[in-house]
């Protein structure tokens, strides 16, 4: 089952594994939360659009490598954000969920 918002996402959180039914960026953003940083990325770079170059970002980003996180927000369309990452997660997590 989907959540239908921030704080659901985040009770799924202690669940084992994501639901099969969640799509590949939901997923992605699960174990970034999860602090599977390898699964995350490894899921964001194989989506080949704007909100996989958003992810890929935000987790180049989280990682400390500034240069590459730049190149894939300019990837995504957007600027190199000024936000915590916690509150980037939570923005990432809000878009998919109002776009399923």
């Amino acid at each position: 089952m989907l959540p239908k918002n921030y704080s659901e996402f985040q009770q799924t959180l202690s669940q084992a594994v994501p639901p099969d039914d969640w799509p590949k960026s939901l997923k992605a953003l699960w174990f970034d939360a999860k602090g599977d940083w390898e699964s995350s990325h490894s899921i964001a770079q194989d989506m080949h659009n704007e909100l996989g170059s958003w992810m890929h970002a935000y987790l180049h980003r989280k990682e400390g490598d500034r240069f590459n996180a730049g190149y894939w927000y300019r990837q995504a369309g957007r600027s190199y954000p000024e936000i915590s990452l916690e509150a980037e997660l939570r923005e990432m997590v809000v878009f998919v969920l109002n776009r399923l």
